[in-house]
């Protein structure tokens, strides 16, 4: 094969950016190859030093091990979501469990574990740095969790169960992507399209036409779509059929079906964790989470519950009274919630996405979040011209005030065909710095905003604005990164700690300080009212007894799934009715089923992790009221957070660099008062 751009030592030019125009779909399998080859000899280097093994040349080495494997499945992983094709999802599906496999065999690969073991039980911890001991715990833990101390057929099995696995993840998330892909309601009337906004029937002409139905409207499952016809369409049979199709995704009984695929998954992991030791696939994940328990976290779950159930089902009975009062007949259902919630909230509070959104112009609210960024932490963000993979994604050049390289920013807004739903943050490089070789991070966000149309600009709703400053936190997480070893920069973190900078950026949203930066009119370039910043933060907590409800029922059922044996026989849609009884506020739609599109458990990493989203709620609603105390952008109290929390990633545990930059463990009472859940 000719030159593999994916290969060479280091990228070429002053970023060492990804040659994104150079990369094709048919050097993704020969790179893998090589750098598994390149990985592969790292560790035989490992093994075959005559020194005694000590921490550098085991430990050190081991995490320094593979990098190429760790950079080139990055940058397949991440197109794999983000500008994925027919041609990558094939090649996911070999590439995949070559991966496991790699990995597999470096974690049962006994003469390295001896080395390991040799060190770990050889080494004075208390003479090691907080990051080197965290190091060396992790490692020698990374191969216990994998068998490396199980007799030989047990160890076989693991292989088998992991590599089994990760194909049936994969294929979960592409008959998702695929279901969401398939449904499209053409709507040749506008009037059916009654109650829904300018935007929403701009982009859904738009959508009709890329469906070859020029003239008409076209719907689809895409969040952009979905969302504002639950909203606002008058419609009620046209709201039902988009929620049961979204409903309904992976539950058809086809090709497409997800319920096998979930007892598989569910019945490896269980099966994985019981060979390792533990009760259930909870306990084994919990082990390295800051709850540390399935108890821990069903005692948080039940606790909150207890507090927002009496508040939600106030909340709800309030919707259907209101709901009575415009003159609905019968009861109210899950499609009509979205629909007069809205219409409440703006009786209520005068305030809707349609007045908010001309403040919102998505050009703004990213310079918002970069002028937040240089008020608390003091970078900057330029755009530049490098390759990209798709031409919608901009990139930029990250300094410090003083001028000093910090990282590359890769920022990507718009859904597509290729395109999963949702919004996240990715990495296509680590921070490192091993024996002063500083490599500084490139991190990515991935979004799915409403596009610009031919008349206007886009226009986010206010949901999308606090997305948007989310994915902006954990992109500071990554980019602040200041740790030694890669494996500990940034985002490597425990999963409940992970949401914590995300989340506490999603404040400043809130506050009149950080609005005045960018909330400005796109047409008159006025700034948003006061009596609307007023009405945000009223709003902010409309219904929270109900969305707090929401996210329980989530955490439930992930934690029904993953705490306890699985049952034989079980029928999924019984099984998660009987999970999220305790948090049920509608009557229940037979022929749906959250869990057959539960891509954060089954496919994403937040398997018995779900709860880490309250969680860290909790976390950041006391947070962020040290900076309350001080002032939004007070200087020292940012210092605090960025020295003790964004640049340390996972080098110590997160308790530790929280009560560091707190001065004391986090309480509920931040988020509860936060919430109007504090009678």
């Amino acid at each position: 094969m000719s030159h593999n751009p994916l290969l060479v030592e280091k990228f070429a030019g002053s970023y060492e950016a990804i040659p994104f125009d150079q990369i094709e779909e048919k050097h993704f399998l020969p790179a893998l190859e090589e750098a598994i080859a390149s990985g592969k000899k790292d560790i035989e280097a490992i093994k075959a030093n005559t020194a005694p093994a000590d921490f550098d040349n085991t430990i050190v080495a081991l995490d320094e091990a593979g990098k190429l494997v760790g950079r080139v499945s990055s940058i397949f992983f991440n197109l794999n979501s983000a500008e994925t094709n027919d041609e990558i999802q094939k090649i996911a599906q070999e590439f995949a469990p070559k991966l496991t496999v790699y990995s597999n065999e470096i974690l049962l690969d006994e003469a390295l574990f001896e080395r390991v073991k040799t060190v770990f039980e050889n080494t004075n911890l208390d003479a090691l740095s907080p990051e080197d001991k965290t190091l060396l715990e992790k490692t020698y833990k990374g191969f216990v969790r994998n068998g490396a101390l199980l007799a030989e057929d047990q160890k076989a099995r693991l292989t088998e169960i992991s590599t089994e696995l990760s194909k049936t993840s994969l294929q979960f998330g592409e008959n998702v992507l695929a279901e969401t892909n398939k449904y499209v309601k053409i709507v040749e009337n506008k009037e059916d399209l009654a109650g829904l906004p300018d935007f929403a029937l701009e982009a859904a002409a738009a959508e009709a036409k890329n469906q070859e139905a020029e003239g008409q409207y076209a719907l689809t499952l895409q969040y952009p779509s979905y969302i504002p016809t639950m909203t606002y369409a008058d419609n009620r049979e046209l709201r039902k059929e988009l929620f049961l199709a979204f409903g309904q995704k992976g539950f058809h009984g086809d090709d497409l079906d997800n319920q096998e695929i979930i007892k598989k998954i569910v019945s490896l992991r269980h099966e994985k964790a019981r060979i390792l030791g533990y009760k259930n696939h909870a306990d084994f994940t919990l082990e390295e989470r800051m709850a540390g328990s399935p108890e821990a976290v069903k005692g948080f779950l039940n606790d909150l519950l207890e507090k927002a159930k009496p508040v939600a089902d106030e909340q709800v009975a309030e919707v259907k009274a209101f709901a009575a009062s415009k003159g609905l007949e019968g009861e109210l259902q899950r499609w009509d919630w979205a629909y007069y919630a809205e219409k409440l909230k703006k009786e209520k509070f005068a305030i809707d996405d349609e007045i908010l959104k001309p403040y919102f112009q998505l050009e703004k609210v990213v310079d918002g979040v970069f002028e937040t960024a240089r008020r608390l932490f003091g970078i900057t963000f330029k755009q530049i011209d490098i390759p990209v993979y798709h031409e919608e994604v901009t990139a930029y050049e990250v300094k410090t005030e003083a001028g000093d390289y910090v990282g590359l920013f890769y920022a990507d807004f718009f859904p597509r065909k290729g395109k999963r739903n949702g919004a996240w943050m990715t990495s296509y490089r680590g921070q490192s710095n091993v024996h002063g070789d500083q490599q500084r991070p490139h991190i990515s966000i991935v979004c799915n905003f409403t596009k610009p149309t031919a008349t206007k600009p886009s226009l986010l709703t206010f949901n999308e604005v606090t997305t948007l400053f989310h994915e902006f936190g954990h992109a500071l997480h990554g980019l602040l990164a200041n740790t030694t070893y890669s494996s500990l920069s940034g985002t490597s973190v425990y999963w409940d700690f992970v949401e914590l900078p995300s989340q506490i950026l999603e404040n400043w949203a809130y506050e009149k300080e950080c609005l005045d930066l960018f909330a400005k009119h796109y047409e008159t370039g006025e700034s948003i009212p006061m009596e609307l910043i007023t009405k945000i933060k009223e709003s902010a907590n409309f219904l929270e007894g109900y969305q707090t409800l929401r996210q329980l029922s989530f955490g439930l059922l992930d934690m029904a799934w993953h705490g306890q044996a699985p049952e034989e026989n079980t029928k999924v849609g019984e099984f998660e009715k009987k999970a999220m009884a305790p948090t049920e506020l509608f009557p229940t739609v037979e022929s749906t089923c959250m869990s057959t599109s539960f891509s954060h458990i089954f496919q994403g990493g937040y398997s018995a992790g779900y709860y880490s989203y309250k969680w860290a709620e909790v976390l950041d609603a006391d947070a962020f009221e040290a900076f309350q105390e001080k002032g939004i952008f007070d200087v020292t109290t940012a210092t605090s957070f960025k020295e003790n929390i964004l640049s340390k990633g996972g080098s110590e545990h997160p308790m530790t660099l929280y009560k560091r930059f707190r001065g004391d463990e986090p309480k509920t009472d931040a988020l509860l008062k936060r919430a109007g859940l504090l009678k």
